[in-house]
């Protein structure tokens, strides 16, 4: 390659990073290239995690190669295997020794840099592990402890304690299900509406749920096998031999901590202008999407891919000279598509405006393996070998 072509990265392999990439990609003019840097050996399709924590069978799936990413979305680009472990003007340090595309050490420069890190969740919500083989092996062990279990925990009811609640009880309807939620209602983000329907599905798969209470984590976390009891602020203690924990997110904005602390709020989201750039004026190259950006989204992938086609435009208008026709975001209602057992699952958006009513499709087509399969043929991935 050139030595004076410049570089755009983008910082995490998500939903939403690899949207952003493959979107500059397709726009950046011939004086500039995109490389994409996750440390991650695939792609990680955390939609399917909840369920793949609890079927067997499929969680090979979950992984998807990265390699034929950038072929299948027609551009040209690079898959840089590393992580960032901090932002400096103008580049970028990495955690190891790369030797892709023309850049080798332990470092990159860039003229234009998006941060797509997102956040952490407990697992299964998101894995600790980089390997393919280390995240399917987490999953089967799961899996069994799942369907030794005969007392399960959950603590947390968004989205993955919903779906994991809905789908233990659907697949294992004589396991004793218990969700904790330290709220009134579940999925508090939302309407009411959706609380509601959510509770009709609990009934009528009897899955008990405990609202405005909090279970007390033991330091050491809960025991990996045998029976115990997970205690409750209140004092209440319920009986359990598996405890699943879907609460707490950790923003992943380190990052940027020692280049523009500023930028990062008390929360630890990135802090972000309408136009997706970071809020500190010295660096208006730099912009941050998906969950990790202070927004005012909804942390979910439609607006995170959204974000990142916005950030594109605007990188391109920079390059172009066009700093004053940047585009600028206004936050969306906020919309989720949630599985409530394999077959029921709702598409449900919040009202645009408090006085209308909230949009909701409830429909009963899913299917067990969450059909993944269409994300590993649009990312170019071979259908034929699911253990790639």
């Amino acid at each position: 390659m050139s030595p004076h072509l410049k570089n755009i990265i983008v910082i995490g392999g998500s939903f939403v990073g690899s949207r952003a990439a493959a979107e500059i990609a397709r726009l950046s003019p011939a004086t500039h290239r995109v490389f994409l840097i996750e440390p991650h050996s695939h792609f990680q399709h955390l939609f399917v995690f909840p369920r793949f924590a609890v079927v067997g069978g499929y969680e090979q799936k979950a992984f998807i190669p990265f390699d034929g990413f950038f072929q299948a979305e027609g551009v040209k680009g690079t898959i840089v295997r590393a992580a960032v472990e901090r932002l400096e003007k103008g580049k970028a340090l990495f955690d190891r020794e790369i030797d892709v595309g023309g850049i080798t050490g332990r470092e990159i420069d860039y003229d234009y840099a998006v941060i797509a890190t997102g956040t952490k969740l407990p697992p299964p919500g998101t894995l600790k592990v980089e390997e393919k083989i280390d995240g399917v092996k987490y999953f089967r062990e799961h899996q069994q402890r799942v369907s030794n279990a005969e007392r399960i925990v959950i603590l947390g009811a968004g989205a993955v304690g919903v779906q994991m609640a809905t789908d233990i009880k659907d697949i294992f309807p004589n396991k004793r299900v218990t969700l904790v939620h330290s709220r009134q209602q579940v999925l508090n983000r939302f309407h009411p509406d959706l609380h509601a329907l959510t509770m009709k599905r609990f009934n009528e798969l009897g899955v008990e749920v405990i609202l405005g209470d909090r279970a007390v984590i033991p330091a050491e976390g809960f025991p990996v096998e045998g029976e115990f009891e997970v205690e409750l602020q209140s004092g209440k203690k319920i009986p359990a031999d598996f405890a699943i924990i879907s609460i707490g997110q950790t923003p992943q904005s380190s990052i940027l901590e020692a280049l523009s602390p500023t930028s990062i709020k008390p929360n630890r989201f990135i802090s972000v202008k309408p136009t997706l750039q970071i809020s500190d004026p010295d660096y208006p190259n730099i912009f941050a999407v998906g969950d990790i950006a202070d927004s005012g989204a909804n942390k979910a992938a439609r607006p995170g891919i959204a974000q990142a086609k916005m950030a594109a435009n605007n990188i391109v208008r920079l390059i172009e000279g066009k700093g004053e026709e940047l585009e600028t975001y206004e936050p969306g209602n906020a919309a989720i598509h949630l599985t409530l057992g394999v077959k029921s699952n709702v598409i449900f958006a919040n009202p645009r405006h408090g006085a209308e009513p909230p949009w909701c499709e409830e429909k009963d087509d899913g299917v067990l393996d969450m059909g993944v399969e269409k994300r590993w043929k649009s990312m170019g991935a071979p259908l034929n070998d699911f253990h790639a």
